[in-house]
């Protein structure tokens, strides 16, 4: 199997799962700290999973500038969440 054929696979199973499961489970998470909420643990280890395995990706993003956008678009979001939840945190109440 070549390199570009691996990365073609990994690419298929990664979108796939974005767009089932992560996309969805941030757009919740971001509606839910837009309107005040706080993360609770099973959010955090969302997050951190979240990270941990874009650090594992990134490589392979940078080896196909064609993926480099979406995941752009992702980080944002993902940090707009992480951002609100701690202005959420940090507010009495």
């Amino acid at each position: 199997m070549t390199e570009s054929s691996k990365d073609l696979g990994i690419a298929t199973a990664l979108l796939t799962r974005f767009t089932t499961q992560r996309l969805p489970k941030a757009l919740a998470l971001k509606d839910k700290v837009d309107q005040g909420g706080k993360l609770d643990e099973w959010d955090i280890a969302f997050l951190r999973e979240v990270f941990a395995d874009a650090e594992q990706i990134m490589p392979m993003v940078d080896r196909h500038p064609e993926y480099q956008a979406l995941c752009a678009q992702a980080v944002s979001l993902y940090h707009t969440i992480t951002e609100r939840a701690l202005a959420n945190e940090q507010t009495p109440g």
